[in-house]
């Protein structure tokens, strides 16, 4: 893997991010041939002409031409690879502009994964397997990536249910933000019993005789739900480098070429991040990753950022610095906890701290100075309208010319503040936990309301910057065509339609968010999320084509050959060959060893 060491070992984290390879510049067609050729496809360039071509040309890394086979084949060397699509579709590599990427890496192989599972049946028979070889010590855990509604039950797994098909193993199983489900002898493990006390910002259900069920309750956010999975067995160092390995391969597999790490909670900078700084070192990142970096403790916020900003800055990671700067890195998602909102729409809406305003402002003061971008957690109007009041006194008194900010999730924003939004030059990044929390945001909010939540049309429309993202793991799945489905379809996972044909998107506008779009939210719109000369040479060839298959199906799309700079990171079926062997999964006992990732009607792979 020599190669990623070339392209992408100076994207060290202690520069300020990952994953931003060489900046790209156009090849004159008058230099030598090209490294790589793909040919005999339905290349999808989302130029700005929106082309669909034959085939296109890859040197050292970026895109040289796109055309028809005419066009294209004048650039074959004698030292060209040359490979037959056969028909298959060709599309910019995808781009999650929300995801736990670092989080998700280092507990990866620790989770089982119910995502895309069709039966609860299943996902049981899953929880029996594994706890038949899971080692005394370890625990099954479910990680989010599911909904009951995804199931032919149409429901939730029942304590005795997990009790029987692990009798002697712990298991944790999270259901989005509100609730995770213990078995027994995770009860046991954990010592919570009739004499444990609810913790802050949790109920522990009991039963008549007082004694804990084994249902963990968000009241009224997820502490409680983090603390206790923060409990758990952690991977050795060596072994989380295997996780990241294999989480990268996984979203390779699905046609993911870059991610933006949004954060999150129990991920702590700078030690989590040394991961990544090793597998730049080693030369084995097969991803692109910039990253946002996410106040940790209550009341420490501004002193942690006032650190922050002198260990790292955007736009600057060595020879990647550009007069025009890349805005990647950053503070976020949650850059305040008094002005976070949790989406638990099991719950009521939670206010925002009252004398959260001074606070924020003096945080946000901090990062105008320091030409810090960021992203602030959002999912409701009220907290919006709070949170746009302060970035328009900093904009003010401040100035923020240039220095990019999003809205993150935005599901109930109303057209005041996209217009809000729209002036202030903000971006929004949305993503498909409407898909995985429909129907109980109907319960609680109405159709109407969900039939606009959130609504990227309109944000479109008013020429706001929109991402598509996860949110992956502790909710959604890390599948992102599952996002492109909700937009397209505008359905749930459970069938269940959220909004009317003429509020979704065309599968051309869909797929535009998921590539270029995102690319806004780390400043490589320039670089990268369109196939043509002088972008990197980042793609996926896909099982299908994604632009006519029906719209159920654009839920199991993968890939079948994916490129990053120019190289093979993946690659199945009649590709197989040209990709690196896969790493054996450690420890050996691991999910993803049995199951894998994202595998819809099938007990292995």
């Amino acid at each position: 893997m020599h190669w990623l060491k070339n392209r992408l070992g100076a994207l060290a984290l202690t520069a300020g991010l990952i994953g931003a390879c060489t900046h790209a510049t156009p090849t004159p067609r008058n230099e030598a041939g090209a490294d790589l050729i793909l040919h005999n496809g339905k290349v999808v360039t989302l130029d700005a002409g929106n082309r669909i071509v034959s085939a296109v040309a890859i040197r050292e890394g970026n895109i040289l031409a796109v055309g028809d086979e005419a066009e294209v084949q004048r650039y074959r060397a004698s030292g060209t690879k040359v490979v037959d699509l056969g028909g298959r579709t060709v599309i910019p590599g995808l781009n999650d502009s929300h995801i736990h990427v670092i989080r998700g890496g280092l507990n990866y192989n620790l989770e089982l994964r119910w995502d895309g599972v069709p039966s609860l049946a299943e996902a049981l028979e899953r929880v029996r397997r594994q706890a038949e070889r899971t080692p005394e010590g370890q625990w099954v855990r479910v990680v989010g990536g599911w909904s009951e509604f995804q199931f032919a039950e149409r429901r939730m797994p029942t304590i005795a249910e997990l009790n029987a098909a692990a009798p002697k193993t712990p298991v944790f199983v999270l259901y989005l933000y509100g609730k995770a489900l213990l078995n027994k002898e995770a009860l046991r493990v954990l010592g919570i019993t009739k004499d444990t006390p609810n913790p802050s910002g949790g109920i522990i259900e009991r039963d008549a005789r007082g004694e804990p069920t084994g249902l963990l309750v968000a009241k009224p956010d997820a502490l409680i739900l983090y603390s206790t999975l923060g409990r758990l067995p952690k991977l050795s160092p060596e072994e989380q480098v295997n996780s990241t390995r294999q989480f990268m391969r996984e979203l390779n597999r699905l046609g993911v070429t870059s991610t933006i790490d949004a954060g999150g909670g129990g991920q702590n900078f700078p030690g989590d991040y040394a991961v990544g700084t090793e597998l730049a070192r080693r030369g084995e990142l097969t991803l692109r990753i910039a990253y946002y970096l996410f106040a940790q403790k209550r009341g420490q916020e501004l002193e942690d950022y006032k650190q922050w900003t002198t260990m790292t800055r955007p736009g600057k990671n060595g020879d990647l610095l550009r007069p025009n700067g890349y805005q990647v890195g950053g503070a976020g998602e949650n850059v305040l906890w008094e002005a976070a909102d949790f989406e638990n729409f099991l719950e009521p809406r939670p206010e925002l701290h009252e004398g959260m305003e001074p606070k924020l402002e003096e945080i946000l003061t901090l990062f105008a100075e320091k030409g810090w971008p960021f992203r602030i957690h959002a999912t409701y109007d009220e907290s919006i309208s709070r949170i746009l009041d302060v970035i328009e006194r900093v904009k003010t008194t401040r100035g923020m010319e240039g220095l990019r900010f999003i809205i993150d999730h935005a599901e109930t924003i109303s057209e005041r503040n996209l217009e809000r939004v729209a002036r202030l030059g903000g971006g929004i990044a949305v993503q498909d936990r409407m898909a995985f929390q429909g129907e109980h945001f109907i319960n609680r909010y109405g159709k109407e309301l969900a039939a606009h939540a959130p609504p990227v049309k309109r944000m479109l429309e008013l020429g706001i910057p929109v991402g598509l993202g996860t949110d992956a793991t502790r909710v959604s799945s890390h599948n992102l065509w599952l996002s492109l489905y909700w937009l397209v379809s505008g359905r749930t996972l459970g069938g269940t339609e959220l909004n009317q044909p003429e509020m979704r998107l065309d599968r051309v506008t869909a797929l535009r968010l998921a590539t270029v779009g995102s690319a806004w939210f780390s400043g490589e719109e320039k670089q990268k999320g369109t196939l043509e000369p002088g972008r990197y040479a980042d793609l996926a060839v896909l099982s299908a084509d994604y632009l006519s298959v029906p719209e159920e199906k654009i839920k199991s799309l993968e890939s079948v050959l994916t490129v990053v700079g120019g190289q093979v990171v993946f690659a199945a079926g009649d590709f197989a060959s040209l990709a690196p062997a896969p790493t054996p999964v450690e420890p050996t006992w691991s999910p993803v060893a049995l199951f894998g990732g994202y595998a819809p009607g099938s007990t292995s792979r």
